[in-house]
């Protein structure tokens, strides 16, 4: 397996998805509480990366084995990563594996440092992380994709980032609430990718009977739930800025909204994956980067 079909098993483009969450809660940790736990952000980081490449790839070679299946034999050999580049599945399978696992040994090493709140949030998005792409029913082909995707992705590794630098402390559910408040936008932007992409595949899951929430609400309301999944996350943003739980120049981020809101234009015109779904992509990076550069400088700057 090549370098490059490897980084295209892991999805390695999307990996904005948790990587700023991470950034994001770990200023949310040093805004509030003043401290870092570097060596153990440093393991979280490596530890994230890894599950969430191993996620990504589950999910792939997930697909193509329901593929077989269902002798879905055009999606297999000209839309999965592992038909396309003929890539050996047992040879994805047992890459899987050692990710997870060495993505499980360094989340247990997490645990003793800090505490069982660790162990509970790991446990519940190893659990997410399998049951995505694997299963008799994964998340990824229910109506509950956008939700898990969000939460777990936009709001637990922020909280997690949270916990690890102020364990020993206890994790109250003043913080939990204050941080999932505070992750919205997060949230929102994380969830809307997953949607675009459910929204441009709406065929192709038909065809392996996946039952997403686009098969539900149909197209046209499932590009008003994209609009409106942009809109919460600003909205949460506002509030969470004027009630003290982000600094005031986090309001900065909101000068991205017209870029954001014509890439949702565009998309909305023509959803289609090989065309115009890079916006959902370029939308999430923008929000991103946007907040927490916005959120560094009001730490920074106490303001």
């Amino acid at each position: 397996m090549s370098l490059k079909v490897f980084l295209e098993l892991v999805e390695i483009k999307a990996k904005t998805a948790s990587i700023f969450p991470f950034l994001m809660g770990s200023l949310y940790a040093w805004y509030h509480y003043r401290q870092l736990h570097l060596s153990t952000l440093l393991v979280f980081f490596v530890a994230m990366l890894l599950f969430n490449m191993a996620v990504d790839a589950n999910d792939n070679y997930q697909d193509y084995r329901r593929s077989q299946r269902t002798q879905a034999l055009e999606f297999r050999q000209k839309t999965n990563v592992i038909g396309v580049n003929h890539v050996n599945p047992s040879l994805v399978g047992w890459l899987i594996v050692g990710l997870m696992v060495t993505s499980g040994v360094l989340g247990l090493w997490m645990v003793m440092q800090t505490g069982w709140p660790l162990l509970i949030m790991g446990l519940f998005s190893f659990a997410v992380g399998y049951l995505y792409g694997g299963g008799p029913r994964p998340i990824s082909s229910l109506p509950f994709g956008e939700f898990f995707s969000g939460f777990t992705m936009g709001f637990v590794i922020w909280l997690i980032a949270v916990y690890i630098n102020i364990a020993p402390a206890p994790l109250t559910w003043t913080t939990i609430g204050g941080v999932f408040l505070a992750s919205g936008l997060s949230q929102g932007a994380i969830a809307a990718l997953l949607l675009a992409n459910n929204i441009a595949d709406e065929a192709e899951d038909e065809e392996l009977k996946r039952t997403t929430i686009v098969h539900y609400l149909g197209r046209k309301n499932s590009l008003r739930f994209f609009w409106w999944l942009y809109t919460a996350g600003y909205l949460s943003l506002i509030v969470a800025v004027v009630i003290g739980l982000l600094p005031k120049l986090s309001l900065l981020t909101l000068l991205s909204v017209p870029i954001v809101y014509r890439n949702i234009a565009t998309f909305s015109r023509n959803p289609v994956k090989k065309t115009t779904f890079i916006m959902a992509i370029r939308n999430l990076f923008i929000i991103a980067l946007a907040q927490v550069i916005c959120m560094f400088l009001g730490v920074a700057l106490n303001i």
